[in-house]
């Protein structure tokens, strides 16, 4: 009884926390602690000290590249190769948001992108909803696939922590490809989504109005044109040889110091720690050859939405393993032996565990610990990495409600029944073949 009365606690500190974004969220699970530890008697667990420390690592390199513009270097090249191929932009354009999170580590490039995926696809006669929402869904969905993202890093750790070393590249290796798939078949589904806006009726009595005309084709800034310091290159080509450079590190760990465990047995420095030096030391370059100020990076979205997902991972995850570690002998009898034998139920509950805490690093700092100490394959963990993109379910991430705001044609939406919105299908589609072309490589290479 105690167990089910635990979960039911857990489920409503995530319904609640969430309505009050990360911070909400860990300042919610504080109460679903005191209930655990003072209630149920149960014993607090660890919280994910070295998860946190590396995603505070990864978000000042992040903070660091944007405050010297290195972040807009990336978004004018794109922004450019989009332009460049207007007819194809309903595919292009989440492939572009993709390889976007993919290099930066952080989904939130894309709003600066949708103005521009906006201005292509309405001047080339698209329905602005088809290349909008499939861009938005991409650009959450290469956030398991950079080695620079909280999800990626906090997977290494966790892995590491439990005795299964797997590298950054074998994890990479598996994801990249995998959501790469999943977004391709997203954007080839949205080619013929919705009506063309020549025989959409609702489009058709808007424009014609002069003024709404006006306002649904207005011009929109561009950055092609933009002219940028040198040093914004510098920094741009400073972080990408820091990433490649960690993934050599991930590939031969020859290269890496060795020291001597308890046993005396010499060791290679683990990848959590190397991931925490090296984006540091990425962070110090860019400041001084790039001049940038520190007091700068601070005041930038991407630091700052980092450092509320450091401080809900922290609540969360630590609420989560009192919850899972006071019950682990019996959830090791009842839930171990079910995602053992159907493992694609380890997917499903990492997919709804994301939507609940809208946060993939939150979503597998809970369950991966969890599946780890009930028996479930590494493998399997690699498998479904694209399943813990879970929170498009609903409509209410910031990046699909600003979606909707930028679409003035107003084709990018929320039906009347609030499930059915412009990015459930594209959504449910790129995970779906993520997780399925996931597990193929899996299968395939291990």
């Amino acid at each position: 009884m105690d167990i089910i009365l635990g979960f039911v606690v857990l489920l409503a500190c995530l319904i609640v926390g969430v309505r009050h974004g990360g911070l909400g969220l860990a300042a919610v699970s504080g109460i679903g602690l005191v209930i655990f530890t003072f209630i149920f008697h149960l014993k607090p667990g660890t919280p994910p000290v070295d998860v946190m420390l590396t995603i505070m690592a990864v978000v000042t390199c992040s903070g660091f590249l944007q405050a010297s513009n290195g972040l807009t270097v990336m978004l004018k090249y794109a922004e450019k190769f989009l332009r460049s191929n207007p007819k194809y932009v309903t595919v292009l354009a989440p492939i572009t948001t993709w390889f976007l999170t993919v290099l930066c580590g952080t989904g939130h490039v894309v709003y600066t992108m949708f103005p521009i995926i906006y201005d292509i696809a309405i001047k080339e006669g698209v329905r602005p909803e088809r290349p909008m929402a499939a861009a938005s869904v991409a650009s959450q969905m290469g956030i398991c696939a950079s080695p620079a993202s909280v999800a990626v890093v906090s997977v290494v750790a966790m892995l590491a922590t439990a005795g299964s070393h797997f590298s950054v590249v074998q994890i990479l290796s598996v994801s990249i490809p995998a959501t790469f798939a999943g977004v391709v078949a997203t954007g080839l589904w949205s080619i013929n989504r919705g009506k063309d806006l020549d025989k959409d009726a609702e489009f058709q009595a808007k424009i014609a109005d002069p003024e709404q005309k006006a306002y649904i084709y207005g011009d929109t800034e561009s950055l092609v044109g933009k002219e940028l310091p040198k040093t914004a290159y510098w920094a741009t080509a400073i972080f990408l040889v820091g990433i490649i450079i960690i993934a050599l590190f991930g590939s031969f760990p020859a290269l890496l110091p060795h020291f001597a465990d308890a046993k005396g047995k010499l060791q290679a420095l683990s990848m959590t720690l190397t991931i925490q030096i090296s984006m540091l030391v990425i962070a110090a370059v860019i400041m001084l050859v790039c001049k940038v100020k520190a007091s700068d990076v601070s005041n930038g979205s991407v630091f700052k939405a980092g450092m509320v997902a450091v401080v809900s991972v922290y609540g969360v995850a630590w609420m989560a393993e009192t919850y899972f570690g006071a019950y682990l002998p019996l959830l090791k009898k009842s839930l171990g032996q079910i995602v053992l034998d159907y493992p694609w139920s380890y997917a499903i509950v990492l997919f709804l565990v994301s939507k609940l805490v809208n946060s993939q690093a939150a979503a597998l700092a809970i369950i991966v610990p969890m599946a780890l100490s009930v028996g479930v394959d590494p493998l399997i963990i690699l498998s479904f990495i694209s399943a813990c993109y879970g929170y498009f379910v609903l409509p209410t991430y910031p990046s699909d409600l600003a979606c909707i705001g930028f679409d003035r044609s107003g084709t990018t939406g929320i039906g009347r029944f609030i499930i059915n919105h412009s990015f459930i299908i594209p959504g449910l589609i790129g995970i779906t073949v993520g997780s399925c072309v996931g597990y193929l490589i899996v299968h395939t290479l291990y």
